[in-house]
């Protein structure tokens, strides 16, 4: 790619995230250096240090911008006026949808967040939490309308979200189902594990 050497501003910073993410989701948060991430973007390593002090603050962007991606693009989602099936069906094939468009993003957020350090885990944890929120909310409108039959909303939300979040590690798109084919499993799957009795089953 050009030389971006002497570059400065919102581009270089762009150019440097969109460079770190595919290295660190292939090689690891460990295993990569400021100065190889500085080499593949084009710029000096001083330059690198212009944007972010050190490594730390590049995985926490990343993850950051993960999380407000995915907060945008739920925010997208009209779950208004729908019963509480509906909004988990739909938050079902977001989730998956999701997911599958940004591989290299969402392994980064589960593999390395151990790699934070505890300010930045705090931040991220507390982002995820809003995510969660979401599921735990749809779960307990429909324990209360009596819909879903399930004890207890937060572990039945972990439980979602620990499926959901499994699709990314096996699901290839030349695979034996398609995309549609494996959300619509999923949201049957779903609905069954909160309890909810499937017409015609």
């Amino acid at each position: 790619m050009a030389r971006l050497k002497g570059s400065v501003g919102a581009e270089t910073k762009v150019a440097i995230l969109s460079t770190a993410l595919p290295m660190i989701a292939q090689y690891g948060y460990s295993a990569v250096s400021m100065r190889q991430i500085a080499e593949a973007v084009g710029v000096n390593v001083s330059a690198l240090y212009n944007h972010f002090p050190n490594k730390q603050q590049i995985l926490l962007r990343l993850m950051i911008d993960h999380m407000d991606s995915l907060m945008a693009a739920w925010d997208n989602q009209d779950i208004r006026g729908k019963t509480a099936q509906e909004q988990l069906e739909i938050f079902t094939r977001f989730h998956i949808r999701f997911n599958v468009e940004k591989p290299k993003a969402v392994f980064i957020s589960f593999m390395e967040l151990r790699s934070l350090e505890p300010e930045g885990h705090k931040t991220i944890e507390k982002q995820r939490r809003v995510y969660e929120d979401i599921l735990r909310d749809i779960i307990r409108s429909g324990i209360n309308s009596g819909v879903f039959h399930t004890s207890d909303a937060h572990v039945a939300a972990m439980s979602v979200l620990g499926s959901l979040n499994g699709v990314n590690t096996w699901f290839r798109a030349e695979g034996r189902m398609s995309q549609k084919e494996i959300e619509d499993t999923y949201v049957d799957l779903t609905l069954r594990s909160v309890g909810y009795e499937i017409k015609g089953t």
